[in-house]
């Protein structure tokens, strides 16, 4: 079957690292064409990508059938929208959009053009997630009664991408990294019947907040999700108690990590973490308490394309749906509001 002619919205470290290496070395998807304004970066490192300077151009070109949104989170929804209405099947980087009404608009268009569009939340497909998800689903804790979700960083600079330290909607570490650890708490526990945040600008150089607590209220469950700039020694990236025992989980970054040193995806090796990132479970299992380090699950953010494949040529379901997406920016929506009155927020 004919490859998925696909389109990058720029080639900045989302289309260089994230998208670019699964695109290349799939033979279901075929990388046709970047927008780039004024460089040839694609054309340099991938010879014969298209290269467009303008969006309208890009759009114009009835061999684009894919088009990935990877643009700064304000232009989610203006470029998204566009390319919906150029017949174009659309996967947008998360956050999804930065309003609920944004993406409820994007939803319907999808429909009404019966185009697929998928939101990309990668981290689904990290190692360290792919763990834990087994750990509960083989229900290895018992009934859970609290999870921390960590997502840290220690940084004394800015980021280099401008538009992320820049005031405005969409900005801040809560859209940014936020994104990934909520809709991975979305996924394994649904949506929480309300949400209690503590959002803030910790570092002097920061504009916009590089820090935030969420707080997600279930029946009979606590998840707490955790971000800041200034951890230098962080603490484990998911840290699960349950009835029956604990699983405790460094966070970790291997599938990043090698596409940064220009690794191949699908080689040997590859989404392998280390041994010293294994997590630690202390449980109850067939009568006898046990302690021990769980080998950790291969993370491959191709799987995400695989899915894209069969719902565009075979008609099934996308990999991260867009109510998926829009949930999560439910919970951000939320977090905002409560952090703003200093309550708790039902949802």
């Amino acid at each position: 079957m004919k490859a998925i002619n696909t389109a990058l919205c720029s080639f900045g470290m989302s289309g260089w690292v994230f998208h670019a290496p699964f695109i290349i070395t799939d033979p279901h998807f075929k990388l046709y064409a970047v927008w780039e304004r004024s460089k040839n970066l694609a054309q340099e490192k991938y010879p014969g990508v298209l290269t467009y300077r303008t969006l309208e151009e890009m759009l114009a070109d009835d061999e684009v059938e894919l088009m990935i949104v990877n643009t700064p989170n304000y232009t989610h929804h203006d470029y998204t929208k566009k390319a919906l209405l150029a017949g174009k099947h659309v996967i947008v980087e998360k956050p999804f959009t930065v309003t609920v009404e944004e993406g409820q608009e994007l939803i319907g268009l999808a429909k009404k053009q019966n185009k697929k569009l998928s939101v990309y939340h990668n981290r689904r497909y990290d190692s360290d997630y792919k763990t834990i998800k087994k750990i509960l689903d083989e229900k290895l804790l018992g009934d859970l009664v609290e999870a921390e979700f960590h997502f840290d960083r220690y940084s004394e600079n800015l980021s280099p991408k401008v538009h992320k330290e820049i005031p405005g909607p969409g900005t801040g570490t809560l859209y940014d990294l936020g994104s990934h650890l909520i809709d991975q708490a979305l996924q394994l526990f649904g949506m929480p019947q309300a949400v209690f945040a503590d959002i803030r600008i910790i570092r002097p150089i920061s504009k916009v907040d590089d820090y935030f607590d969420l707080l997600l209220y279930y029946p009979q469950l606590r998840v707490r999700i955790k971000s800041s700039y200034q951890v230098r020694e962080p603490l484990p990236g998911y840290i699960l108690h349950g009835a029956k025992g604990s699983f405790i989980k460094p966070k970790t970054n291997i599938q990043e990590i090698q596409l940064q040193e220009g690794k191949t995806p699908g080689k040997t090796g590859w989404g392998l973490e280390p041994e010293s990132e294994r997590g630690l479970l202390h449980t109850e299992k067939d009568g006898k308490i046990i302690r021990e380090y769980i080998q950790s699950e291969t993370g491959n953010y191709g799987e995400y394309y695989d899915g894209m494949y069969e719902a565009i040529r075979n008609n099934k379901a996308v990999p991260v749906t867009p109510e998926a997406g829009l949930n999560v920016i439910k919970i951000i929506e939320a977090a905002f509001k409560s952090n703003t009155l200093k309550h708790i927020v039902e949802i």
